[in-house]
């Protein structure tokens, strides 16, 4: 071994020594001491079991609910204050700190390098109809009539394990070939004439190799060649013209799973290299655009350059100018914040709020996507998903929020008057999807802050818990906060609600279809909250205060989810120091969104694969 990186092999494995050493020797004790008593065996309380977390892989494997931990230990929600026995001030710190440190900067070596698994990957239906319209230059949408696709890991519906193949869908795909096939114009699949060849079939050949080339989004053999040139010439024998025979044979290509999933070949050997460059330049189409790669990436990866750094960096913001990169916002941005399936359960009440039209639940759930694509477009600041001055409206939405001035179902960027509902929660479709049909629920809005915005999400309720009347009336001379505020005296519900109402109490001024309201059933409304630590927030602009003193957690968490999406699998422990790293360059670029994307692509998870005799270690230091 050459003796420099000897060395740093041997600093490596003696910073894990150390930091295990202290986990074992500092922080082991504090966690079964003040932990384990409550978060142990089949009966852990919220659900939460800690006594398997003995060494720092454990802790490597779980950090969602270490991340969870240090915050509750941090902000003193744990231990709860009914045990007798508490840890003292500066016991509190050296185990929250010291975890903290274990996750922010976990020692090299502790966390092997690996990609994570990369299955074969299914079309979703968003990238079929995508991908068949830039193939062949059709407009038509024949995946909408396939069944749903399932989501995964990480929430988004391209998560590979989830997207499986029910034999209906084989169906569907026969008619969906047929369909585009033959409203696809002459030029996207007779590109050679036959007068260049001195045979229909030479030109046949080469019309069908160069077909299977896009569709398959890589080279393609001679023997691959061969046999589509196989379907052909049956059908030309049969008494088909050229024509028909070569449609036939393009129909097999396009159900193929050369086509229907993003194929790619696991390299020899156990370690992680670098995947291809039309692997490459896949991954990145199908990140950016949910559709197959252009001319100008097919000609990059011909060439071996895509992966050259300069190249990908201009590729990736040549494919952020493109149009297409809009499916990244409308694709990413209605998943992430949960809307897209806004009006479909719970609908608001149309006897309540008849202004919940077709119209406007659509303008509602366009909102955020073009206010994600802005940030892209205008190499803005992500931070603004938090807090901003402007926000995307059309008429129909702009009416709604009472903005003047603006005409036409087109988006356009307006100025707000205040600082009320810049951001995603102020967004309409955030405020109604986290509201009951008839009444605002403060529980569901701050849940969703906490799953959504920060990623730390709340154990699920106990059962047979007590449930709130559906509306917010007064009942018994108590207005609904009073009522839940009574709710939140339960043992079992008092801890989750300490995290949860503030939040969402801060929004109350707005009402369950995202407007803005002074009064609740004839009482002013009551927008104050108080954080566990003390803390008082009161409305929108308070709430907002509180998000951007926490924007690292906002930045880690929107990282995770978007690399969760670009990779179409969940985010695993492994890849805690993509993450880390990422999220301290996008900071050092003033936190712009275009950097986040461009550094998800340079990502070890994006960029590598892991080869054909892989197996995960357990990372042990």
């Amino acid at each position: 071994m050459n003796r420099p990186i000897a060395l740093l092999s041997l600093a490596a494995a003696a910073v894990c020594a150390v930091r295990a050493a202290d986990f074992q020797a500092d922080l082991l004790p504090q966690l079964q001491r003040h932990c384990w008593d409550c978060h142990n065996g089949r009966k852990a309380k919220g659900g939460v079991r800690l006594d398997g977390f003995t060494n720092l892989v454990s802790i490597y494997r779980n950090p969602k609910l270490w991340e969870s931990a240090v915050r509750q230990i941090e902000e003193r929600q744990m231990p709860p204050e009914s045990r007798k026995i508490q840890p003292t001030e500066e016991e509190r710190l050296v185990l929250g700190d010291g975890l903290r440190e274990l996750l922010d900067n976990p020692a090299p070596g502790s966390i092997p390098l690996d990609p994570g698994p990369k299955i074969a990957h299914r079309l979703s239906r968003a990238e079929y109809n995508h991908t068949v319209r830039d193939l062949l230059g059709v407009n038509l949408r024949p995946a909408d009539e396939f069944p749903a696709d399932g989501g995964g890991g990480g929430g988004f519906d391209n998560n590979a394990s989830t997207l499986f193949v029910p034999p209906m869908l084989l169906e569907k795909y026969l008619a969906a070939a047929e369909e585009v096939l033959a409203a696809a114009p002459a030029e996207a699949l007779f590109r050679t004439p036959v007068t260049w060849y001195r045979s229909e079939s030479a030109a046949a050949a080469r019309n069908l190799r160069e077909f299977a080339r896009r569709a398959w989004r890589r080279p393609v053999s001679h023997d691959e060649v061969t046999r589509l040139m196989g379907f052909y010439h049956r059908i030309h024998r049969g008494g088909a013209d050229s024509r028909t025979a070569t449609l036939a044979a393009a129909k097999a290509v396009l159900v193929s799973p050369n086509f229907l999933f993003r194929v790619e070949a696991d390299p020899p050997g156990p370690k992680p290299v670098p995947i291809d460059d039309h692997a490459l330049a896949s991954r990145l189409s199908y990140f950016l655009w949910s559709s197959m790669p252009d001319a100008t990436l097919f000609a990059l990866a011909d060439a071996g350059r895509l992966s050259q750094p300069g190249v990908l960096e201009a590729q990736v913001r040549r494919m952020l100018a493109d149009p297409k990169a809009r499916a990244l916002s409308e694709q990413f941005a209605g998943q992430w914040l949960g809307i897209r399936t806004l009006g479909s359960v719970a609908a608001p009440d149309p006897h309540k709020f008849p202004q919940f039209t077709p119209a406007l639940r659509e303008a509602m759930v366009s909102e955020p996507s073009e206010f994600f694509a802005g940030l892209l477009r205008e190499d803005r600041s992500l931070l603004e998903l938090l807090d901003s001055d402007y926000t995307w409206v059309n008429a129909e939405l702009a009416r709604h929020y009472g903005l003047p001035g603006v005409t036409g179902s087109g988006f356009t960027k307006v100025s707000l008057p205040d600082r009320r509902r810049g951001g995603v929660t102020g967004m309409a479709a955030v405020l109604t999807q986290t509201s009951y049909p008839q009444r605002t629920s403060p529980v569901l809005r701050g849940k969703w802050l906490l799953e959504e915005v920060f990623g730390t999400p709340p154990p699920p309720p106990p059962p047979l818990v007590a449930t709130l009347p559906p509306n917010d009336e007064k009942r018994d001379g108590l207005t609904f906060r009073q009522r839940l505020e009574q709710h939140r005296k339960d043992p079992n519900c008092g801890a989750c609600h300490a995290r949860l109402d503030p939040l969402g109490f801060a929004l109350e001024n707005f009402d369950p279809i995202g407007r803005w309201r002074t009064e609740v059933s004839g009482e002013g409304v009551d927008a104050r909250g108080e954080l566990p630590g003390g803390e008082v927030i009161v409305g929108p602009e308070a709430l907002k205060k509180v998000l951007l003193a926490r924007k690292r957690l906002f930045l880690r968490h929107l990282t995770e989810k978007i690399l969760a999406y670009a990779l179409g699998r969940g985010v695993e422990y492994y890849d805690i120091p993509a993450v880390k790293h990422i999220v301290e360059t996008v900071e050092a670029d003033g936190h712009r969104a275009p950097r986040l994307v461009l550094e998800i692509v340079r990502s070890d998870p994006f960029r590598l694969r892991r080869g054909a005799d892989f197996r995960e270690t357990d990372g042990s230091p």
